[in-house]
């Protein structure tokens, strides 16, 4: 076996308990390589972890798959489910293979140093680790829901959530992509910044009234919205579900307009390998544009409480 390492992480010792930041000691499965954290992101994900929502999942846990950090000197980011190498170049892999999430059952990223498998290891041109912690996975999430869904090119397309880790980077690779995109939000303030990415931000969901039913919702919010939002949706129109934010129960109040509009409903779980490189390359690109606020890892509780206040645009990143 690999030697035993101690370094800081934040630790989850109870669901929507406060993390507590202390040396832990972990024995690196062998061929494992470590990473020095630099960045990782906070993902809805994550949240949703904290507060109890996969019963498979039991404290202690160190949560955070964003990572992005030193190998070997080296700036690399972490591809974060754990798949075996033989799956790594197939199309689909992340879904196809077994796997398992990083900061689940394995140790994640909330620490100054992580173990990975080397095949997971994604190589970066620069060091700007907020950069790619903010955006990558929100990009990476666009780029399979839009698969998922069959956006393209001029395609009409509802994005709740938008002003979130995932929608404020996604919207921007859906403008990219030529789709016509209504990214909505609450906040007045919010919709303002929205609207210099390149898209039409709505504060309400019954905007179709006035400019037209979308060909696609990308549902990043979940039980709160997704009814109103598969409202806007034209006959025989696509809803992806993304994200369910709350964990409430997610259920369609008005069947007769599901079945008479022939509406399709999808689930877009994750990416896979290749989505993931080809995010890291838009971010590295200048293409889209990183919204974040830094912490510390002492900071980390902070970050929670304005992830959970919805006061912040974009990722929440912990830089240890």
């Amino acid at each position: 076996m690999a030697a035993r390492d101690r370094f800081r992480a934040a630790v989850l010792t109870r669901f929507g308990a406060p993390f507590e930041v202390r040396v832990v000691e972990v024995e690196p499965p062998e061929e494992w390589v470590p990473v020095e954290v630099r960045a990782v992101g906070v993902c809805g994900r994550d949240v949703v972890v904290w507060r109890g929502g996969f019963r498979n999942l039991r404290p202690p846990l160190i949560l955070g798959h964003e990572v992005f950090g030193y190998h070997d000197g080296e700036p690399v980011g972490v591809f974060p489910a754990v798949i075996p190498e033989e799956c790594v170049d197939r199309p689909g892999s992340s879904l196809e293979c077994p796997y398992q999430i990083l900061g689940e059952h394995v140790a994640g990223g909330y620490a100054e140093r992580v173990y990975v498998p080397p095949w997971l290891l994604v190589r970066l041109p620069d060091s700007d680790f907020p950069k790619y912690a903010a955006s990558v996975c929100g990009v990476a999430t666009m780029i399979h829901a839009a698969r998922v869904a069959g956006i393209g090119p001029g395609s009409r397309v509802l994005v709740t959530g938008a002003s979130g880790g995932v929608g404020v980077h996604g919207i921007q690779y859906l403008a990219l992509l030529g789709a016509r995109v209504y990214a909505y939000t609450r906040s007045p303030e919010k919709a303002e910044l929205l609207e210099s990415l390149g898209v039409r931000a709505v504060t309400s969901l019954d905007f179709y009234r006035s400019e037209g039913r979308v060909d696609a919702v990308v549902e990043l919010v979940g039980a709160r919205t997704i009814n109103e939002s598969m409202r806007a949706l034209r006959p025989g129109g696509n809803l992806v579900l993304v994200g369910n934010v709350t964990g409430e129960p997610v259920a369609i109040e008005r069947p007769a307009l599901f079945v008479m509009r022939e509406i399709h409903m999808h689930g877009s779980a994750a990416y896979d390998i290749h989505e993931y490189r080809a995010a890291v390359k838009l971010a590295a690109s200048g293409a889209i544009r990183p919204f974040y606020r830094a912490y510390s890892l002492e900071e980390i509780n902070n970050a929670y409480r304005d992830v959970l206040s919805g006061s912040l645009v974009g990722r929440a990143v912990i830089t240890p």
